[in-house]
């Protein structure tokens, strides 16, 4: 009863942080049980915490004993995969130092350990209550293409690409990308970011039948009590997104100016590129791995969280063929409104 009563008094604060390559952004709602009644967001110069950034936060915080701070999972050890048997972990990633959390029993996200607790160290000063996967911030963006088509889904951040295949609901392959530490071959990076004539077509491996493929994936046990990163049984519950139809697709197709001249990394490589390479070797992976039940991809959808130029769509869809489209996401509000969820 007393908790009710401070709750009616004390507005809920959620502090979401987003870290990229070089400085973090920290988006702020202010919710009563009118809705929200104040927002704010700012930029700092820091990929963990500074001073500058704590007191902005506290400014916030220290208003109310209701407030929530979450924080995207970036590390490169983290990962999806398609089953939610505990008895297949091992086939795809070390047990033994990992958390992982299972979907609607057919699917599980997952993250070492080391890297949850060292995000944990790191914001110690604020405290962190939620720790979202990239790969659950892709399933509820786009829950309302999931359960069609053999489809690809991309999250875009300013150094990592998170990957899922869905198929009728059912993950069939995930790969978290690190776009700042990647190994790409030289030879097939063009410096000035437009595609050689002489580029041969993306083309499946010649021992990869589509018509024959039909593994079948066991799945892996329910991890119960996992707070690290936020319990995802509430997740049917979460604010339907507004209908995306092939029409608005279309319209939301990136619109802005080619910007493949200015988009380059240090060695002067155009970074949409690097992003279709990184994608085309995930993709060429899925095909070939047997631990994984191939599908002929027909779709990607793409959520862009920085703003990318237009040369990945066209990558994607003259080199690989795939139908593209794009839709923004802001990462902030996203993950604020997945935090609600969890409470």
């Amino acid at each position: 009863m007393i908790n009710k009563f401070l709750e009616a008094i004390y507005a809920k604060i959620f502090v979401n942080i987003i870290v990229s390559r070089t400085h973090t952004n920290v988006y702020i709602e202010v919710c009563t049980k009118n809705g929200v009644v104040d927002s704010a967001e700012s930029d700092f110069k820091t990929i963990t915490i500074n001073e500058e950034m704590y007191e902005f936060i506290k400014s916030y915080t220290d208003d109310s004993p209701y407030y929530y701070i979450s924080i995207i999972d970036t590390s490169n050890s983290q990962g999806a995969i398609p089953s939610c048997i505990k008895s297949e972990m091992d086939k795809f990633y070390s047990s033994d130092v990992s958390k992982y959390i299972c979907v609607s029993d057919k699917w599980a996200y997952y993250s070492s350990k080391y890297d949850l607790q060292q995000i944990e160290s790191n914001y110690k000063n604020i405290g962190i209550d939620f720790i979202f996967s990239p790969f659950s911030i892709l399933f509820m963006f786009f829950k309302d293409k999931i359960d069609t088509t053999t489809s690809m889904y991309v999250l875009i951040q300013d150094n990592f690409l998170s990957l899922c295949i869905f198929d009728n609901s059912k993950l069939l392959f995930a790969k978290q990308l690190d776009l700042e530490h990647a190994e790409i071959d030289d030879e097939n990076i063009l410096i000035d970011g437009s595609l050689d004539e002489d580029d041969e077509d993306f083309e499946l491996d010649d021992d990869i039948n589509i018509d024959e493929i039909d593994a079948d994936m066991n799945s892996l046990d329910d991890l119960s009590d996992l707070e690290d990163l936020g319990d995802i049984e509430d997740l049917g519950d979460f604010e339907e997104i507004d209908e995306f139809s092939e029409e608005e697709e279309k319209k939301e197709i990136l619109t802005q100016e080619d910007t493949s001249a200015m988009d380059t990394d240090a060695n002067g490589f155009n970074e949409d590129y690097q992003r279709y390479s990184l994608l085309k070797g995930a993709v060429n992976s899925f095909y070939k791995d047997s631990k994984y039940e191939s599908k002929f991809i027909e779709s990607v959808y793409i959520a862009d969280s920085i703003g990318i130029s237009s040369d990945l769509k066209k990558y994607l869809e003259e080199e690989m063929f795939l139908s593209v489209y794009v839709r923004h996401i802001d990462l902030g509000t996203e993950i604020c409104e997945m935090a609600k969820v969890e409470l």
